[in-house]
């Protein structure tokens, strides 16, 4: 089954930790039971590199399992966030193998 990147883009002025707000994170990942690979980490300290959304930060990530986009998609639209006009970013992970992509060692000052 193909795992999908949720990335949570939060208002600025989101304050994680709140009791009502924990309780509302647990209640999600708890709905998507077995879809949830990797629950993630929230995001406390950030930084922002070229256009990011004015007015969000990122949040936070996880990892889920899905049949495809669509049921990725229907999977986040449970995010309690959302409703405090957060994001979400969804993404197909795509495996990329040693015969599809071979590393180069860095060398420095070589190629």
């Amino acid at each position: 089954m193909p795992t999908f990147l949720f990335s949570y883009r939060m208002p600025v002025d989101y304050q994680p930790g709140r009791p009502a707000a924990i309780a509302n994170w647990t209640a999600f990942f708890e709905e998507m039971g077995d879809h949830v690979v990797d629950a993630g980490q929230p995001a406390s300290e950030t930084a922002e590199l070229g256009n990011c959304g004015a007015g969000t930060r990122p949040g936070g990530y996880s990892l889920i399992s899905a049949d495809g986009l669509e049921a990725a998609v229907a999977l986040a639209g449970g995010c309690p966030a959302l409703a405090e006009g957060a994001g979400v970013q969804i993404g197909l992970l795509t495996e990329v193998g040693p015969a599809a992509s071979p590393r180069r060692k860095y060398r420095p000052g070589g190629s």
